[in-house]
């Protein structure tokens, strides 16, 4: 995923369902020079989130216990998301509506219903 990533990415970054923080975590180390944010209402793994975030010392990182579908996403140049199918499903009017053109947006997994994808990376994995 982070192969597809342009180096020359400026701006904020987001996870949306950032879970344990891990893509948050490397999205930060990758590019120093954006804001980093990870979305996570899930109590457990946001704590965990933090708790790594801090030890790992990642200045350009911060995670927010919010639900991402209550945030509005203009102001971002990337947006990351490993979802299941419905929130993807419910993303893609959200996505139509507060995107700017030009914004990246990486769906790990699972596909933006109605949207043609730009890439498609396969991985063997259980998904493939």
């Amino acid at each position: 995923v982070l192969s597809l990533i342009p180096p020359e990415t400026q701006g904020t970054i987001v996870d949306l369902g950032s879970g344990w923080g891990n893509m948050a975590i490397h999205f930060a180390k990758l590019f120093p020079h954006c804001q980093v944010i990870g979305y996570e209402t899930s109590l457990v793994p946001y704590y965990f989130s933090k708790i790594w975030a801090f030890f790992d010392r990642t200045p350009n990182l911060k995670f927010v216990r919010r639900n991402f579908f209550k945030v509005h996403l203009s102001q971002n140049s990337l947006v990351y998301c490993y979802l299941y199918p419905g929130a993807m499903k419910e993303l893609v009017k959200k996505f139509d509506e507060e995107l700017n053109p030009g914004t990246i947006v990486i769906s790990s997994t699972f596909s933006l219903p109605t949207w043609e994808p730009v890439k498609i990376l396969e991985v063997k994995d259980l998904y493939n």
